[in-house]
């Protein structure tokens, strides 16, 4: 009995030491990327008029090194709407959708394996009693929470990583972000593809287009989801007292 005990509690120590040093490396990549993409001499090649140099120079296969560096960016910090708005101004309103929407789900799905990876063992041994029931509570209603935070434009980057450390089903996040960002996405880049189309044309009646005041119509509209969220939530609320 003691020899188990003893065992049980080295499984312990390990498991603990395991989960701190996985902690520790998480944190020194989280560290590591923001030098890497603010403040390191790697940053000047970051702007988006390097970025779209490089971008129209790949030809043919423009397409899927964009959706490589949207990935990999998301994972190291690097500015969502820089690289959407790259993206919507080189292929345009629709492909720019399609390729940013892909880019995105693929590097967020990146960031919370590598949060789940590195940080999910020492967020689970420091957790108590209150958190394990938020924590239960997200693994039930996945879906919905991670659909419901996308909705409400919570900060992309930490909420990817931060998602990673608790319990919800990857699947569930997969699919709440794919969801949860589409419309964001669509409006964003249809506004900035439409107002590039008309800046390269030079036609500037365009800006009185239906065109043009459709997409800043989405646009203004999209900042006031959340509020149209928060109130709905509300609303339900209320009729379940």
């Amino acid at each position: 009995m003691q020899i188990d005990q003893q065992d049980l509690l080295n499984h312990h120590n390990n498991k603990r030491r395991s989960a701190l040093l996985k902690m520790a490396v998480l944190l020194i990549f989280m560290g590591a990327a923001i030098y890497l993409v603010r403040f390191s001499p790697v940053s000047q090649y970051l702007t988006s008029q390097q970025l779209g140099l490089f971008l129209e120079s790949a030809g043919f296969w423009a397409p899927l090194m964009f959706i490589v560096i949207y990935m990999v960016g998301v994972c190291l910090f690097l500015p969502g709407t820089l690289l959407t708005a790259i993206g919507a101004a080189i292929f345009c309103s629709y492909w720019g959708f399609l390729y940013v929407w892909t880019g995105a789900i693929i590097g967020a799905s990146l960031a919370f394996m590598i949060g789940r990876y590195l940080g999910r063992d020492f967020a689970e041994s420091i957790i108590g009693d209150k958190l394990k029931q938020f924590d239960d509570t997200i693994e039930r209603n996945g879906f919905a929470t991670v659909l419901y935070l996308r909705l409400m434009y919570f900060p992309f980057t930490p909420m990817n990583f931060g998602m990673g450390l608790t319990k919800v089903r990857f699947w569930d996040y997969f699919f709440g972000t794919a969801l949860g960002i589409l419309v964001g996405t669509f409006i964003f880049t249809f506004f900035v593809g439409t107002i590039k189309d008309v800046w390269a044309s030079g036609q500037w009646q365009e800006l009185l287009s239906w065109k043009v005041f459709s997409a800043l119509s989405l646009f203004v509209f999209s900042f006031f989801i959340p509020k149209f969220l928060k109130m709905m939530k509300i609303e339900r609320e209320k009729r379940l007292k």
